[in-house]
């Protein structure tokens, strides 16, 4: 898959950089290259429900963000992406110090892209798949709205 923004790296990089709900979880950007992209949250007791496992909603964003990170490698400068539609699949409970992420963008249109999420449970050094996730993303024009102060509600 080929770029069409020479600055690509520094426009995803900024997906994670802008992103306070994924930086509250915790998401790392670890690497990207042109439509894919892997990410890694270290888990914390926060991240955990109530049996111990890692929360299904923390493996959501995670294979959510990693897949906007992947489609935006791909995405016109002055364009970002939106998740559109999102499916995923929990193969087993997750348990371990770290989940990690890889998404791929499988088609890059200029309407609609899809991306596939794979987390993996890391637990004394050894991975093991723990869920995959199916991603629509909308490439739009324009810049995010301004939304209201940190720690400011509405």
């Amino acid at each position: 898959m080929k770029p069409q923004n020479p600055q690509y790296r520094e426009h995803a990089r900024a997906i994670f950089e802008k992103a306070p709900f994924a930086a509250d979880l915790g998401l790392v950007l670890s690497d990207l290259g042109p439509g894919w992209c892997e990410t890694f949250i270290d888990i914390l007791p926060r991240h955990r429900q109530q049996d111990g496992y890692i929360h299904a909603g923390v493996q959501a964003t995670l294979a959510d963000h990693t897949a906007g990170g992947a489609a935006g490698t791909l995405v016109p400068a002055g364009f970002l992406v939106l998740s559109a539609e999102f499916k995923i699949n929990f193969l087993r409970p997750a348990v371990g110090e770290r989940l990690r992420c890889r998404a791929t963008v499988l088609k890059a249109g200029r309407t609609l892209s899809v991306a596939e999420s794979e987390i993996f449970a890391v637990r004394d050094g050894a991975e093991k798949l723990v869920a995959k996730a199916t991603v629509t993303l909308a490439p739009v024009r324009g810049q995010a709205p301004a939304g209201p102060e940190p720690g400011r509600t509405t």
